[in-house]
């Protein structure tokens, strides 16, 4: 059994829904202390964050991720205990294998490697953690990037072991990801007696040229590294649950994935013409959950790819889909990023798991990134 399989079973026994770490930094921590990494805990709120770095000198290579996962669902529908993991076939099963806690257990064994074989290396090496990146997010990697900004510690190359990977390991990397916004419209009307139609004054009509006019826009053609931004509504809530009562009021919840073409001002100012064309009776709020990033081709996506195909003997898809990922965070400081992690096809889900012989070679990878960056 390899170390990096073992560091994973390890992770996956502890429960970490977030954002409680349950003692997986604490066995990082231990982990790369014996290997000459200085740690620093930078907490906020119940969110525990570590930054660790072994070296002083630029450029500065970061590892990124969280200890976080993401509930089970129906424990019933598990096939085996969600922390309890369990190898078959050539799998780990497990809450959080691919997401990410194998990805946290080969950074470790690369980091591991590439110091043992390579000990006067150039520049420096550093691990970026939270235990909130499931959740809301305000008190995980943001929190660190901004304490590292403050004191002018600039992080020059970084991977995220998001698991980027599609149908086989290293067929995609993420370059980048697209800005979401979230939109809350309320519609206020007039309840009634359905019978007595000039006595109400039905929000829910009134959310129908909105929303035919909104689905219609045409928000732009996208470019050459993220495709056209979206809309999508998640949620509408309206009326008393009987079918005789007008309701008095509508909420809406809608979101925009949106590329590089267009601001939030922009989506905020389209939308709300489009709303004070059909309503006089309305609140809207917003919410930006991250702006467009994107790392063009150059020094790390090159090491990257060369790494991957040396192993592999693919090269990668460079993508910008998906959703969010705290790259959102640490790219705008100046960092060129990617995310690199295991194959995504079961995160999120019941039985998740993670392929044994990926996670050796995401190990690898690693190392040989470090290699061609740090050499």
């Amino acid at each position: 059994m390899s170390d990096t399989l073992n560091l994973t079973l390890a992770l996956l026994k502890k429960q970490s829904l977030t954002p409680n770490d349950a003692g997986c930094m604490d066995l990082m921590a231990e982990y790369l202390q014996e290997r000459g990494f200085k740690i620093e805990w930078m907490n906020f709120g119940e969110t525990r964050n570590m930054w660790a770095r072994k070296g002083s000198e630029a450029p500065l290579f970061c590892f990124a991720g969280h200890t976080d996962v993401v509930p089970t669902g129906p424990l019933e529908e598990w096939s085996t205990p969600p922390f309890e993991p369990t190898i078959k076939d050539g799998l780990v099963y497990a809450r959080g294998a691919a997401d990410m806690k194998g990805s946290l257990a080969a950074m470790m064994t690369a980091c591991d490697r590439f110091i043992t074989e390579h000990s006067t290396h150039n520049g420096s090496i550093s691990f970026l953690i939270t235990s909130d990146e499931e959740g809301p997010a305000h008190d995980g990697t943001v929190k660190v990037i901004d304490t590292l900004n403050q004191r002018k510690e600039k992080i020059d190359f970084c991977i995220v072991g998001e698991p980027s990977s599609h149908k086989h390991f290293g067929d995609m990397v993420r370059v980048g990801r697209r800005g979401s916004i979230n939109g809350y419209l309320t519609l206020f009307g007039k309840q009634g007696h359905v019978a007595y139609p000039e006595l109400v004054d039905n929000p829910i009509h009134a959310l129908a040229p909105i929303l035919s006019k909104i689905t219609a826009e045409k928000w732009d053609e996208g470019n050459e590294y993220f495709p056209p931004t979206s809309f999508q509504i998640s949620n509408i809530n309206a009326g008393t649950g009987v079918e005789n009562v007008v309701p008095g009021q509508l909420n809406l919840v809608f979101n925009l994935r949106f590329s590089s073409e267009l601001t939030p001002e922009d989506i905020k100012r389209r939308i709300t013409y489009i709303v004070d064309q059909n309503s006089d009776n309305y609140e809207l709020s917003w919410q930006v959950s991250g702006l467009p990033f994107l790392t063009e081709k150059g020094t790390l996506t090159n090491a990257v790819e060369q790494a991957i195909y040396e192993l592999t003997g693919s090269t990668p898809v460079l993508s910008t889909g998906g959703g969010t990922s705290d790259g959102r965070f640490i790219a705008p400081s100046g960092a060129q990023l990617i995310e690199l992690g295991p194959i995504n096809e079961t995160i999120h889900k019941v039985n998740e798991c993670v392929r044994i012989d990926d996670l050796d070679t995401l190990s690898l990878t690693y190392s040989k990134i470090l290699e061609n960056i740090l050499l």
